[in-house]
Formats: structure tokens, C-alpha cells, sequence
């Protein structure tokens, strides 16, 4: 998850809070408002509503405790009827601040916001569909809609992505309503409604928000509304409106049609570009007609003014023609034809073909590539942050590890005795601050600061297969950069080049492009961004009042204009391809359909168009031969949407190219991050991480938008105690048997519980086999201390737990179940206790993401996992630290040993702190091994045979169905194996 990873505008961020935002914090200060009470409830007093029409019980029951009080008797009070479709009930708190709240029909059913109680505060409160928000979703009914006297407002959400929506206002010369307002009532899609009395009033001062603290008050000018009816839609007051919920007269006109048709080739492909056509009401696509070649005429629909059509034949003129359809079905005239002649296909550069085998055999060491090791320095970039961060200073640009470096020190991760490397992302990335490859702005082009002259993302790959070692490559399905994708969406935004601008916009360079490495002889920047600004309306803007004066300034006093910057509320993004709103619940649906940050454009990940081209890109990287995905920000794409688009086409994709068993061996693990302690995320299923190892247990609409909800709402529905189960980690006994993967997603995931409470070895432990049942298989989890992102309880630092507690980590995670990962110098624990993150504003040297390359150079020779021929230089003394020892013999020891590997656990019959045993039994291979880590252990009911340990080469004979095993001491561990092979390796500093 990137929101950590916040990219420093180039102006202060204060002062674009007041412009650039479509929901800026309201000027009126409504938490100061002094003169406001509180709609039907005294200090000291709470009035709870509550929503009736999602549950449609007969009877409501608040069952309540004051904070420091006790509860009530079960089932509570009965709630009274307040207005329509809302019950009410005040409670005296007496000295309390708020109370802990369920409900109940009065007959055994419950709503326990998912196990973990509403709290709630004092003043009027609502509770719907789970969501506490502060108002009186009754006040004002009754008034006569629209009559002197009233004002009937309607509230547009339309792009906005609200739930809910509150009204806060003040009749001329009255009082502002209790923060946040009254509720207001849905009226028909994207609209809400409220009358309120105005009593002698002629109008009223009017802001709006959701409940939760996202406001719109007209950029800080709050809303003037006159009584009778009218409309506020994309900030502009419409007075005596007619309803905009009513039955509209039917559309018959047809749009105008598109002008400009243009069509040009490279190689293969063709992008034709068009004028955006104008109608009455609104385009809502265009259809694409293409003749030529050999394969007919196509009909394609686009919602923008621009197509790639790839893959055609070579040497082949095309027409094209564009009409414009609106939403009513009327369709224009086709537009002027435009032609276009390809060229030859491009060469195919040779693919690799993945390795193919389990992935729990292969420890992984994650790297981020920009930060390793610099093979060749010139493809090093700085950026336009390289000064201002202080990496000027340090010699030290952010673009300074790639490919070549990596081919060069793969030995030094094979020293380690690492099979797997995870690298982050390698498409071409666009921001100010882009080096960790999570700002994707050409999904299919490798980004040229990570590639050199026989060293491509292809040669990597293909040097460390010849190695023995896999490639998992981070992607990235949720966002794009904030300039958009290349080849879906790229928005161009208002950046005049004036006295003031001109330090920051590019004068624009038609014949160049931005491929990150390049520098553009202009401007002199390889960071060029010429191509992002425009000083006339764009064609086909969609941005809200484009080119504005917000009125606000930047912290350097310049004027600030509407879409001048990234905003998913403004429209410059449009919804075809993107989402339009920002996350205000972490635990919420939001999480999954709107936006992190600014850095990172929402994909709407529901759009046909949208999962095309991701898939695509994507099908490049495996045609590659790369191993496996890391899922960055798995979480914030709905389950269903992976289960029916993404995860299928992978394995399709794999299969095609590959076959079935390569298919069933690519690795997909998500990070579905979840930081807290809690088995199920805040009580939310939908947003921890065992649930995406599941596929969906119902249908849902064939509309992937609609199907995401509806599996949200069902599975929330459903509870933490109505979920999947499965033993397909555990020993029956002491036995090994099938894993059913029948119900398996297709993703594996992170193990964020086990990382959140890896302070200490023995909460990881215990944390970890707590939610084991719940996961499809968890000997698939990836399991690690600490990341680029985190150190474990959420620490923005790195690792400093000592080098003891490293190695206790370390045996624990090796010899456990799942898939050991380290991320890389922790080795040596590197950076220690540093900032993990800051972005631009320090140094990366002084950071968790510190170049590692310095610890490396020399020379080294291995002849296989874990084991030195020779080695001089500063990467002798980097493998000659405790630590790596450690690693090296614990790599040869879970090589030896495939219960390690694969096998099931359990504790049944075994004593001991981090004590258990693990079995994997197929064909002729029959692996059993009892494990201690650092503390004493028992063994009871085991199967008689010959143990030797694996540590120390003890061997016991056991003939009575037990095993005691002093305590080796932290960090150290004992791994006793029916009939195994003795003493793996030699002693070193924890391992003896």
C-alpha cells in the first residue's frame, strides 16, 4: 500500500487544501459555530436514530452502555417511531461523552456493527447501513415543499461518490445547524433532497458533506439558496429549478458530428484521435468504424476521444470513421474518413519461460531495483526532487540501482541462499518522485532507468532462471500515476507558462516523448512534462470550471487554477477509466472505489476498457517468463473483480503460454493490508487479507460495479462467523493429507498479521496460526518482518529489535509455515531504526530505502544456495556478518528438510512456546521434523522412529511416542527429523 508514500507538490499543500480540492474544509469553521444546539437532545444527552429500512424489523431495541457505565438489559429500550423509515430513542448520559450502542429486533437478531459495537458520542446521531454520522434525519419534515416560507434543495453527488449527504446551513439572519447538518433523503440516482422552514427567511447560507468529514462549501464561499426550489450541482446554484428527479422530456436529438479525425501509424498499430462532439444533453461514447485488411470492418465503442487499435496487419492502409452517440441512443452522421498505412511488426525480443516449480520452496528476497546495486550509472536520474531532497547532496539519485546490478549481484542473493527475488514494479513510471516504480504511467513499456545495453528486464529475467532463481514481479492493478496511463487516459491540465509557471510547466515539445531517461533538449529535463499542460481548454475537457482562479495561491504567492492539479471530484479524470472520489473510510466500501492520494489515479478497476488494458500489459511481463505477481494495494479492488477478471486471465494467460502445471506454480501473493492485531480487519471481511484467498460463494450481477457492491454488502452481511474455513495448513494428527483447493481465488497473500506482530517472535507466532483456519492454504503465506512500507505494529521505521531478536525472527520464519521473505540489507540490518519513507523531504541515504550498493562491490564466487566459494571486498565483510550466517545455514537446512518446505503443521500434543511439527507426504518422499525456536519443547504422541537433528546431529530413538527437547536458546532452534539426515551445515553464531 502506497499512501505512506506522499509526493511533495511543488507548491505547499496548504495552501492547494483551499482551491485545487473539490471538498475543501469549510471556512465557517462548523465545529466553532457557538450558537448551534444540538436537534432534539440536551448536554449530557445523546439522541440515537436509527435507519429501519435495510433491516425491516417490526420492533427496534437500542441496547447501550455509557462510556464507564454498564449495559442495559438485554434486549435494551425499545425505540419510538421519529419520521419516515427512522426510530429514535434519547438516552441520559449524565457525566459520560457517549456510550457503546447495538440493536436488536426484540427477538434474538442483531446489528453489532460486525462484532464490534457502535460507539457513539453526544447530540443527535444516526446509525445506517452501519455508517454513525451526527444529524436530525427528521428535522424539517413536514414543511410544504417549495412554498414561501421553505427551501426545497436538491444536492448533486453525482461526482462525488458520497453515500450519504448532510445539509448544514443558516437561515438569513438565524442560526448554523449542529455540525454536520440535518440528513438529507435520497431523491433518484446521484441526487439528494431536503426542505427545510425558513420561517420569515428569503434564503439561507448552505454547505454539504458526507457524514465523515469530506465537505463541499463552495470553495469556501459557503451556498447562497433563495426559498422555493433549486438545485446545487458542481458548485452552481440553480434558483425556482424544476426537480431533477421528475420525468425528463425524451432526448431526440442527435449529437453533432466529430470533427478532426485523425489517424496515425507505428508499426502495427494505429491511434486515432477526434474532436469531442457536442449535443444537447451529452455525448456518452463514440463508435469507431474501421475498414481494411483482410479481417472485415470492425465496430468498436470508445468513451474517449482517442483509440488504439493494435495488432493489425502489416503494410495495410485502414479508414476510420467516428459517429457520436449520446445517452438517450441517438447517433450522429459518421465524421470524414481518416487513413492510416502500417508498417512492419516490431521484433519479438526472445521470452524466458518461468521455472514452474512450488513456490514454497524458494525463500524471497525483495529489493527495490532503483536502490541495489548501480551496474551502470548512465541510466541514474535525480528528478525534479533531486535537490530539494538533499540526495544533490549525498550524490545520490533516486533512479541509481538497475537490471544490470542486479544481474551482477544475483550471486550475492544466491550467497544468501535465496531462490526467488521480488523486485518492484518495472513499468515506466511518471512523477516527481517515481524511483520505487508504484507511479505507473506506460503499463506497457519497461521503464528505461532500470535498462541497459544487454541488460533489459528480459536478460534479468533470464539470468536468474539460468541461476536457478525466480523472478516476482510487483504490479500494480489499482492506480496509475497521477498524469494517467498512456495508451487509456493521459489528462492534460492548466498550467500556464507564465512568469510565475513557467519554473514548473515545460515548454511544450510536440516531437519529443517522455520515456523518464531521455533528456528533452528544451527544457534540459529527462523529467520533462511539456505534454501536461495546455494554455487553451483542451479538446474534450471534462474538468469542472478548467482554467479558473480558484483563489487560492501557492505558498510562493502564485494564483492556483482549478485543474491544475490531480483531483478525482473535479472531472478531469473521467469515470470510464477512473473513480471519482476520495477514500474518507479505510474500513469502508470507499477503500475499494476511490481514490489513496493524488500520486495514485484510481483505476475504475470495474470498466471494461480499464481491465483490457491492464490485462494486456500484464500478459507482456508473463509471455516474459517472470514467475510470479506481487499484488501492490490488492485490497482496494474488490474481491469480485479479481475473482471474475484479473486472477482468471492470469492463469489463463500462464496456461496459454506455458501449460497447466507452470500455470498452477505462477505465484500470485497479494498485499492486502491490514494493520491491526485482530484475526478479521475491525470486524470488516472484505478488507482482510485471508479473505481474497477465496473464490465468491454466490452470483452477483453480470455489471461488474453492481456485482462489486452487492458482494460487499453480502459478505459484510455475512459476518467474521459465516466465513470459509480450512484445514489445508493443519496435520490431521500427525498425519499429511490432500490440500482441497477447489474454493482457492487464485491469490496468495501477505501475511500482514504475523508481520504486524513480529516485535516479538512469540506474538507472531501466536497471531499467525490464530487466522490460519480462515485462509485457503496458508503454507502459501508470504511471511516477513519488515518492508519498504513497515516495520511490524505499523513502525515507519525499519527493524531495531536487536540482532538476537532478528535471529529469532529469522529461525521462526524459516522453519514455520509459509514462505520466508526478507527485504533487502536487513541482512546485516541495514538502516536500522531510519525513517523507512519521507519522500523528498530528507535525504534517501538517511532512510529505510538507502542505496545497499556500497556493502556489495568486490568480487564473489558460489557454487550453489547458501554456499561461498570465495569472496573479497565489501561484499566479503557483508557475508561475513552473524546474521548472514545465520541465513545461510537456515537456507540449507530448509532445503534439506521438505516438511519445511511444504508440509502442514500442527501443535497437537506439543508443548512449548514456538514449538510444532510439520509433515509433507507424496509419492515417495515422507518428511516428519519436530521444531523448537529458542525455548524448551515436548512431543507427546509422535510416531516411534530414529530423530536426528538437523542443528546439532543429536539422535534420539524414540519408542514411546515422546520427544523432549531442552531449550537451545534465543535465536537458536532444534528441527528433529524422523529418519532425516543429521547435522545440516556447520555452527555459527545462533545456529550450534
Amino acid at each position: 500500500m502506497r499512501r505512506h508514500r506522499p509526493l511533495a507538490r511543488p507548491w505547499a499543500a496548504g495552501a492547494l487544501a483551499a482551491g485545487i480540492l473539490a471538498l475543501p474544509v469549510t471556512t465557517l469553521s462548523p465545529l466553532d459555530v457557538s450558537d448551534a444546539e444540538p436537534a432534539a437532545a440536551t448536554a449530557g444527552s445523546a439522541t440515537v436514530f436509527y435507519y429501519t429500512k435495510t433491516k425491516n424489523w417490526t420492533n427496534h431495541y437500542l441496547h447501550y452502555a455509557p462510556d464507564g457505565g454498564t449495559w442495559t438489559t438485554v434486549p435494551g429500550t425499545r425505540m419510538e417511531v421519529a419520521c419516515t423509515d427512522w426510530v429514535k430513542q434519547t438516552v441520559d448520559l449524565g457525566s459520560a461523552t457517549g456510550l457503546q450502542a447495538t440493536f436488536n429486533n426484540g427477538s434474538g437478531t442483531w446489528d453489532n456493527n460486525g462484532g464490534k459495537n457502535y460507539a457513539l458520542g453526544t447530540g443527535s446521531i444516526t446509525v445506517k447501513d452501519g455508517v454513525v454520522a451526527h444529524s436530525d434525519p427528521c428535522a424539517g419534515t413536514g414543511t410544504d415543499p417549495g412554498t414561501s416560507g421553505s427551501a426545497t434543495v436538491y444536492y448533486s453527488t453525482q461526482t462525488l461518490g458520497w453515500t450519504t449527504a448532510n445539509l448544514h446551513y443558516q437561515p438569513a439572519g438565524g442560526s448554523w445547524t449542529t455540525v454536520p447538518g440535518v440528513g438529507m433523503e435520497a431523491a433518484c440516482t446521484g441526487w439528494w433532497k431536503k426542505t427545510v422552514d425558513l420561517g420569515s427567511a428569503a434564503s439561507l447560507k448552505a454547505a454539504f458533506n458526507n457524514g465523515n468529514g469530506t465537505w463541499d462549501n463552495n470553495n469556501g464561499s459557503d451556498y447562497t439558496i433563495p426559498s422555493g426550489t433549486s438545485t446545487v450541482r458542481n458548485n452552481t446554484v440553480t434558483a425556482g429549478a424544476k426537480d431533477p428527479c421528475a420525468a425528463q422530456t425524451p432526448d431526440t436529438e442527435a449529437p453533432g458530428v466529430p470533427a478532426n479525425v485523425r489517424a496515425s501509424a507505428t508499426d502495427t498499430s494505429v491511434v486515432v484521435t477526434w474532436d469531442a462532439a457536442t449535443d444537447d444533453v451529452g455525448v456518452t461514447k463514440y463508435q469507431v468504424t474501421r475498414t481494411g485488411g483482410t479481417k472485415g470492418t470492425m465496430v468498436t465503442d470508445v468513451s474517449s476521444t482517442v483509440w488504439s487499435d493494435t495488432g493489425l496487419e502489416e503494410e495495410t492502409t485502414y479508414t476510420y470513421t467516428v459517429k457520436a452517440v449520446d445517452a438517450a441512443g441517438n447517433t450522429s452522421a459518421a465524421s470524414a474518413g481518416a487513413k492510416a498505412t502500417t508498417g512492419k511488426k516490431p521484433a519479438t525480443p526472445a521470452s524466458g519461460t518461468p521455472l514452474g516449480t512450488d513456490p514454497r520452496k524458494d525463500p524471497i528476497y525483495f529489493v527495490m531495483t532503483a536502490r541495489f546495486y548501480d551496474g551502470d550509472s548512465s541510466n541514474n536520474r535525480g528528478g525534479s526532487q533531486h535537490v530539494k531532497s538533499g540526495n544533490a547532496a549525498n550524490d545520490d539519485p533516486m533512479f541509481r540501482g538497475d537490471f544490470k546490478g542486479l544481474v551482477e549481484r544475483l550471486d550475492y542473493i544466491k550467497a544468501l541462499g535465496f531462490s526467488a527475488v521480488w523486485i518492484t514494479p518495472v513499468v515506466l513510471n511518471r512523477s516527481d518522485y517515481d524511483y520505487h516504480g508504484y507511479h505507473g504511467y506506460d503499463f506497457y513499456e519497461v521503464d528505461a532507468r532500470l535498462e541497459s545495453a544487454g541488460a533489459s528486464y528480459q536478460d534479468l529475467i533470464n539470468a536468474a532462471h539460468a541461476k536457478g532463481m525466480k523472478i516476482y514481479q510487483d504490479v500494480v492493478y489499482n492506480h496509475s500515476s497521477r498524469w494517467g496511463a498512456e495508451g487509456l487516459f493521459t489528462p492534460t491540465v492548466y498550467g500556464v507558462r507564465d512568469t510565475q509557471w513557467s519554473w514548473y510547466y515545460d515548454e511544450r515539445n510536440d516531437g519529443f516523448e517522455y520515456d523518464g531517461l531521455t533528456v528533452e533538449p528544451k527544457s534540459g529535463k529527462s523529467y520533462y512534462n511539456g505534454d501536461l499542460w495546455s494554455t487553451a481548454e483542451p479538446t474534450g475537457n471534462t474538468c469542472l470550471n478548467w482554467g479558473k482562479p480558484t483563489g487560492g495561491k501557492s505558498a510562493e504567492g502564485y494564483t492556483i487554477y482549478n485543474c491544475q492539479w490531480p483531483n478525482p471530484t473535479s472531472g478531469m479524470f473521467p469515470k470510464t477509466y477512473y473513480h471519482q472520489c476520495w477514500i474518507g473510510n479505510w474500513e469502508g466500501e470507499d477503500s475499494r472505489s476511490c481514490w489513496l492520494h493524488e500520486d495514485l489515479a484510481d483505476f475504475n478497476t470495474e470498466s471494461t476498457a480499464v481491465q483490457n488494458y491492464l490485462i494486456g500489459a500484464y500478459d507482456k511481463y508473463i509471455d516474459m517468463g517472470v514467475d510470479g505477481f506481487r499484488v501492490d494495494t490488492a485490497v482496494h479492488i474488490p474481491r469480485v473483480t479479481w475473482n471474475r477478471r484479473f486472477l482468471p486471465a492470469i492463469q489463463e494467460r500462464v496456461t496459454q503460454k506455458f501449460g497447466a502445471e507452470a500455470a498452477k506454480n505462477f505465484f500470485v501473493f497479494g498485499e492486502v493490508a491490514a494493520f491491526v492485531n485482530d484475526k478479521w480487519n475491525r470486524g470488516s471481511v472484505n478488507h482482510s487479507a485471508q479473505f481474497y484467498t477465496w473464490k465468491e460463494r454466490k452470483e452477483y450481477s453480470a455489471d461488474d460495479a453492481t456485482a462489486a457492491l452487492e458482494q460487499y454488502t453480502y459478505e459484510n452481511g455475512q459476518g467474521t462467523g459465516n466465513q470459509p474455513t480450512s484445514t489445508n495448513a493443519f496435520l490431521d494428527g500427525n498425519t499429511y493429507h490432500a490440500p482441497d483447493h477447489s474454493k482457492f481465488s487464485g491469490m496468495n497473500i501477505i501475511d500482514m498479521r504475523m508481520h504486524m506482530n513480529f516485535s516479538d517472535a512469540q506474538n507472531a507466532f501466536s497471531n499467525g496460526k490464530d487466522s490460519d483456519d480462515s485462509v485457503n492454504d496458508a503454507t502459501y503465506n508470504v511471511v516477513y518482518v519488515d518492508s519498504h512500507d513497515y516495520g511490524p505494529n505499523k513502525s515507519s521505521t525499519r527493524y531495531s529489535g536487536g540482532t538476537d531478536a532478528w535471529a529469532e525472527n529469522m529461525s521462526l520464519m524459516w522453519t514455520f509455515r509459509g514462505i520466508p521473505t526478507l527485504y533487502y540489507g536487513s541482512e546485516i540490518e541495514f538502516q536500522k531504526g531510519k525513517q523507512i519513507d519521507c519522500g523528498p523531504t530528507c535525504p534517501l541515504a538517511t532512510t529505510g530505502r538507502a542505496y545497499y550498493g556500497g556493502h556489495l562491490t568486490g568480487d564473489l564466487k558460489v557454487s550453489g544456495f547458501g554456499k561461498v566459494d570465495s569472496a573479497d571486498g565489501e561484499v566479503a565483510d557483508t557475508l561475513s556478518q552473524p546474521l548472514v550466517q545465520h541465513l545461510q545455514r537456515l537456507n540449507q537446512i530448509r532445503r534439506a528438510v521438505p516438511a519445511l518446505q511444504t508440509g502442514q503443521y500442527s501443535t497437537e500434543g506439543v508443548s512449548g512456546g514456538m514449538a510444532f511439527k510439520r509433515r509433507y507426504t507424496s509419492g515417495g518422499t515422507d518428511s516428519f521434523a519436530l521444531v523448537t525456536v529458542s525455548g524448551s519443547a515436548t512431543y507427546t504422541g509422535i510416531p516411534n522412529g530414529t530423530y536426528r537433528d538437523a542443528v546439532t546431529g543429536d539422535v534420539r530413538t524414540v519408542s514411546d511416542g515422546k520427544l523432549s527437547v531442552a531449550a537451545p536458546g534465543k535465536g537458536n532452534l532444534r528441527v528433529y527429523v524422523l529418519d532425516g539426515p543429521g547435522k545440516i551445515g556447520t555452527d555459527g553464531p545462533y545456529l550450534k
